[in-house]
């Protein structure tokens, strides 16, 4: 099946822009009159009829609606500090969309060897990803701040009810790291965040942060992960407990 984007749809019409309107009409050769699917980025994925071929603005008119097409029973947030080679962190962008990620925060982290991440590129991988792995929905791609923001922005432990948070790190301390499936396992919250940090691990005031504000600390098996690697692996233990 092939998809096409929609950034302008209605429920009746749908409209692509310039580079999908190309990819439908020259290089796929749709003309008036066929048939195509279309997502909205918001979740449904549309059944249409072409009505304009236009190579750079193509129409198509809405025969079928799809909400929740290809969704999973979850809200998955990865905060994620972006690797000192951006291809590693666009890696992940890709790979966990396509496991099933809803939003994806990049965070800067007191040992972040990057310190500085923009986010365009990211959106364009997650779009992608998301129509070849036949969702309708875009994961967000928010704009970075600081590990310690982040955390700030959660509600502090006694108030976390419905949700679930979880911080991957390295270093040994006083806290009792458990498995990430042990986590998981406990829990039947669907609402889920899980914080992975730099290579050079999260500093121990921003664990400490992390675990005052309600998240509990895990760990990804034995295996030293890369941080791009650590990010998947935890998408991914959700995708299989959730999924």
């Amino acid at each position: 099946m092939e998809l096409f984007y929609a950034y302008d749809s209605d429920g009746r019409h749908c409209r692509l822009d310039s580079d999908e309107s190309g990819h439908c009409v020259r290089v796929l050769r749709h003309r008036v009159g066929d048939e195509i699917h279309v997502i909205d980025g918001c979740g449904t994925m549309f059944r249409c009829r072409l009505t304009d071929d236009n190579p750079k603005s193509a129409e198509a008119g809405v025969l079928e609606a799809f909400p929740g097409w290809g969704g999973h029973p979850y809200r998955l947030t990865v905060a994620c500090c972006p690797t000192k080679n951006n291809d590693r962190f666009e890696w992940f962008v890709e790979k966990a969309t396509e496991v099933g990620v809803d939003r994806i925060v990049p965070v800067i982290g007191e040992r972040s060897e990057r310190k500085v991440y923009k986010t365009d590129r990211a959106y364009r991988i997650a779009l992608s990803a998301t129509k070849q792995s036949l969702k309708a929905r875009i994961p967000e791609i928010a704009e970075p701040l600081s590990v310690k923001d982040f955390i700030c922005r959660s509600e502090p432990a006694e108030q976390v009810k419905e949700s679930l948070k979880l911080i991957a790190y390295c270093f040994e301390g006083d806290t009792r790291r458990i498995s990430i499936q042990e986590a998981l396992a406990a829990s039947t919250a669907t609402d889920i965040t899980i914080l992975i940090g730099p290579e050079g691990d999260f500093s121990p005031e921003e664990a400490r942060l992390a675990i005052e504000h309600g998240y509990i600390p895990v760990h990804l098996g034995a295996s030293r992960l890369r941080t791009e690697t650590a990010a998947v692996v935890a998408a991914t233990a959700v995708y299989l407990a959730r999924g």
